[in-house]
């Protein structure tokens, strides 16, 4: 062998030795980031588990929708509240200024106008790396096709009209209030019809089942209005006087941590796609992995959660009495008929009130009913499966919502009890919390009591 093969054949060993360091040449895996689980804010874990699901005593509605089956589902997080008016207006605002910033950038661009002068140029487009785009810039590029223009988020919005910099951007503020006639006691009103949120998901069910379809076909977009119907305080209640609640409920700070309600299940579902993106916004800006994206519980995790561990428990705190030994009432709902305030509260209570059952989720029965991610079928316990079981048709308009509410009587309290409504529908009675799926199968109820 002369020198200038050895040469070359030591440096082919060198390189291959090189591309294997470390593995000695085995079947290793990819190795990837360190990944270790974080408790998401205002969230507790549930541990997965196998449970008794459905009635476990005498169905005196006689409704016969809920019979007893062994069902397990995973593990996931739960919000240990139901959400408030205070985390719900955060999506609100996100939203709102969404809009505005766009509605500002488009105006300066229009005009010409661009930063330093004071002016409404001071929120014009910034010219962006899309791969730089933060969770709210990709959100306005995705959603209202800006391209790769990347909106100005370093000058705070102006609210006060006295403070506007011209007269183009009182234009753009002016268009997002009611028109004058159409207010009333000299206060400027939202047009929150504008306040709409777009989003887009694959609806995997669909693509799994039809495996011939384009990827284009299982991508589905929606359009949701954010803001929750306050009118439904009086809409639900004929010839009740509850305009207080109308005017003063979502907004006000002396309801800011009371469970929102007027809120439909299509609405719920957008702040679950509002907060996943809004999550993983921060992630990315921090180099990490995406999060899992939040969303509403099937209606078994909502009973299994709701029971907090208990097997043939009436409530979450055990029962099948809805007062302690004390005599107090142990939930927010209607003891008497006609009398709403023997447990304490007229309507809905704080979203942390009373104990919390033992997987540390608050009123599970009662304050508000919930919606859940499962469409409402007298039969289906009888043909869901018994892993995870979830029933969700999207031509099935029937939502169900669990755990009952202020105005609603005990029996509707029960961990088993189904209800529904519309997913369009609005009430002043039904609010909803999320959930997010575990990291991994490891931690399950029967693991943690061995």
């Amino acid at each position: 062998m002369n020198i200038k093969k050895f040469i070359l054949l030591t440096a082919v060993l060198i390189l291959f030795a090189s591309c294997n360091s470390g593995d000695r040449g085995q079947l290793v895996g990819v190795k990837g980031k360190s990944w270790h689980p974080e408790k998401p804010y205002g969230m507790t874990l549930v541990p997965g588990g196998a449970f008794i699901m459905g009635k476990s005593d005498d169905d005196l509605a006689g409704v016969q929708d809920a019979p007893t089956k062994t069902a397990t589902v995973r593990a996931f997080y739960m919000d240990e509240t139901e959400i408030t008016n205070s985390e719900y207006r955060q999506f609100v605002e996100w939203v709102r200024d969404s809009i505005l910033r766009l509605k500002l950038a488009e105006m300066a661009d229009l005009e010409g106008k661009t930063p330093g002068s004071g002016d409404i140029g001071e929120f014009a487009y910034k010219d962006a790396d899309p791969e730089a785009l933060n969770a709210y810039e990709s959100y306005m590029q995705n959603t209202y096709g800006n391209e790769q223009r990347k909106i100005n988020r370093d000058v705070d919005l102006i609210f006060d009209t006295a403070d506007y910099p011209d007269e183009l951007y009182a234009e753009v503020m002016d268009g997002m209030y009611l028109p004058l006639e159409e207010s009333y006691n000299g206060q400027r009103t939202w047009d929150v019809k504008q306040f709409k949120f777009q989003y887009t998901y694959m609806d995997i069910q669909k693509a799994a089942r039809n495996r011939n379809l384009k990827r284009s076909e299982v991508v589905i977009q929606q359009e949701v209005e954010v803001y929750p119907d306050t009118t439904a305080w009086i809409r639900d209640f004929a010839y009740s006087y509850n305009e207080p609640m109308h005017n003063d409920y979502f907004w006000h700070d002396a309801y800011g941590d009371y469970p929102v309600v007027g809120v439909s299940w299509k609405q719920a579902q957008a702040f679950c796609q509002w907060r996943t993106l809004y999550h993983n916004g921060y992630q990315k800006s921090k180099g990490s992995q995406p999060v899992n994206s939040y969303r509403l519980p099937s209606e078994a995790e909502w009973e299994y959660a709701a029971r907090g561990g208990l097997q043939g428990a009436s409530y979450p705190w055990g029962g099948p009495y809805t007062k302690n030994d004390r005599g107090c009432f142990m939930a927010n709902f209607k003891p008497l008929r006609g009398d709403y305030a023997a447990d304490q509260a007229l309507y809905t209570v704080e979203a942390d009130a009373y104990d919390p059952n033992d997987f540390n989720l608050y009123n599970m029965a009662g304050n508000v009913s919930e919606w859940v991610n499962g469409s409402y079928d007298p039969a289906s316990y009888e043909y869901s499966s018994t892993i995870n079981p979830n029933v969700n048709d999207p031509d099935n308009a029937r939502k169900v919502v669990r755990g009952g509410s202020w105005k609603d009587v005990a029996y509707f309290l029960q961990v088993s009890s189904r209800d529904y409504e519309y997913a369009d529908s609005a009430r002043s009675y039904i609010g909803f919390r999320t959930v997010q799926d575990y990291m991994g199968t490891e931690v399950t109820k029967n693991a943690a009591t061995n």
